[in-house]
């Protein structure tokens, strides 16, 4: 095990002082000269059978202790972050600071490294908090809105001869042109007005439009090609037509339900409104507990991983000069960075683990909502290594359930608010899924778990340094490590 010792530098960053023993740094030496025997092409000698010797008379020694730390580097790291419990969150920053002799590979190498880790902070007692959401309410007009939305899906379009307005729909020909170049063209689109589901800006270009009148408006693209360009946008109304609901009456509740009454379609209608406002209510809750825990404790934050973080959205984005919107995200993503910090600690109080059951379940979930197979899916986590990362999700989603469990919740009128389907209890084993899911999950949570992915929470809280750092974040480190051998060779002769 390589020697280490740890300097904090500041509440979230620490500099991992590492040294390597000869005998330590020895397989990555024998390590290096396979590599390179199979590498070169020396006349006179088969690839890989290249002996040492050789191989430092024509590539030189400075060249195997380059690859032998390189390559050793990231297990000497992990080992020294094993050794000195440290949970990292951000990618390491090292630094040679010695190299072995040349001469005979005798001394030690000695490495800095610097990486974010996780800050330490101390949540408040649970019981000691009390939050407040809306009362739920089931009144008539909640019930109105419900049975409207259900009229909708069996309502009829008709034409009409007026100016089109929020809620009608049209059918459109659009032109999109940059720089006056026809880039994209649609005809026939059906749109609602209102909906927000076309352009930026459509709606209020096309709104108060009669069937026949066309107008011009600026909106940047949403896809293709030119996605993210803004382009100048040709729209021609077609026609204007409003949706007719049917009759709520017995009749409408025999055609869109199983009951034979419109009274009886409202009161299973009134079911489904409480069941929606309680729901309401436990997110409300939720949301409520994770900001009275943020205002209750300090949380610092790593300056550097937030900026990473900033710089990459606002790359995304096309928006790196924008200091107002840059502003923004920073609050958010400092919010966001302090928010799964508290969940951690949560979840690594409560001790808290993740079944390969819960996440299955969760995976089949999710795919659902990205119109995924399950399988497709966790082949596409896979290939982003994003698994661990989900796996930290349902250990933050079950250990905030658990953590409300303990929490006081009242609505607006001072009465306690039952949230049983939000909560759950500290040592409770998962509810198993249906045999039909479990049958149809199976294949995932094998696959999940050959990646490794079921692992306890604090072993995921956020992106661990990777066990094998792109080549634009080694190479910084990798430059000094060819110095060093420079020096090293120039010190030899």
């Amino acid at each position: 095990m390589v020697n280490s010792t740890v300097e904090k530098l500041s509440p979230t960053r620490v500099k991992l002082h590492i040294t390597v023993s000869p005998d330590e740094l020895k397989p990555s030496i024998a390590h290096a000269y396979e590599h390179i025997a199979k590498d070169v092409q020396i006349p006179g000698f088969r690839k890989g059978k290249v002996p040492a010797p050789i191989i430092d008379q024509r590539m030189g020694r400075g060249a195997v202790i380059e690859h032998a730390v390189n390559e050793g580097l990231d297990g000497f790291y992990r080992a020294a972050v094993e050794a000195n419990d440290l949970r990292v969150i951000g990618r390491p920053n090292a630094e040679i600071i010695e190299l072995p002799e040349l001469k005979d590979f005798s001394g030690d190498l000695i490495v800095d490294v610097e990486v974010d880790v996780r800050p330490e902070f101390d949540l408040p007692a649970y019981d000691t908090i009390t939050v407040t959401v809306d009362a739920a309410e089931v009144d008539e007009a909640g019930i109105d809105a419900e049975l409207d939305r259900l009229r909708a899906r069996f309502g009829t379009l008709v034409t009409v001869d007026r100016p089109a307005t929020t809620g009608d729909f049209v059918e459109l020909d659009l032109v999109a042109t940059i720089d006056g170049a026809e880039i994209d063209r649609a005809e026939g689109v059906s749109y609602e007005i209102g909906s927000g589901e076309l352009l930026e800006g459509i709606d209020e270009a096309i709104e108060s439009l009669t069937a026949d009148e066309e107008t011009t408006f600026r909106s940047k693209l949403v896809g293709g090609d030119h996605a993210g360009e803004e382009a100048e946008v040709a729209v021609t109304i077609k026609a204007v037509k409003e949706r007719e609901l049917p009759e709520a009456d017995d009749d409408f509740a025999q055609m869109a339900s199983e009951f034979d009454t419109i009274a009886e379609l409202r009161e299973s209608l009134s079911e489904r409104v409480s069941q929606q406002s309680v729901f309401t209510q436990g997110a409300a809750a939720r949301d409520k507990f994770i900001e009275a825990l943020l205002e209750a404790v300090e949380i610092p934050v790593p300056p550097a991983l937030i900026e990473d973080e900033v710089h990459n959205h606002l790359e995304g984005e096309n928006r790196l000069e924008d200091d107002e919107h840059r502003a923004e995200v920073t609050e958010a993503s400092e919010k966001q960075f302090r928010t799964q910090m508290v969940l951690d600690k949560i979840a690594e109080d409560a001790n808290v683990q993740v079944s390969q059951d819960e996440l299955t379940q969760y995976l089949i979930q999710s795919a659902a909502q990205y119109n995924m197979a399950p399988q497709d899916f966790v082949n596409a986590l896979q290939q982003g290594n994003q698994l661990p990362a989900l796996v930290g999700e349902v250990a933050r989603n079950k250990a905030l359930a658990i953590a409300l469990g303990k929490v006081t919740v009242v609505d607006t009128d001072g009465k306690p608010v039952d949230l049983t389907g939000f909560v759950a209890v500290e040592g409770e084993e998962p509810t198993d899924a249906d045999d039909e899911v479990v049958e149809e999950a199976q294949e995932i949570a094998d696959a999940a778990a050959d990646a490794d992915a079921v692992v306890e929470a604090e072993e995921a809280p956020v992106e661990e340094a990777p066990k094998k750092a792109p080549a634009k974040k080694r190479a910084p480190a990798k430059k000094k490590v060819a110095e060093k051998a420079d020096d090293k060779a120039a010190d030899s002769e």
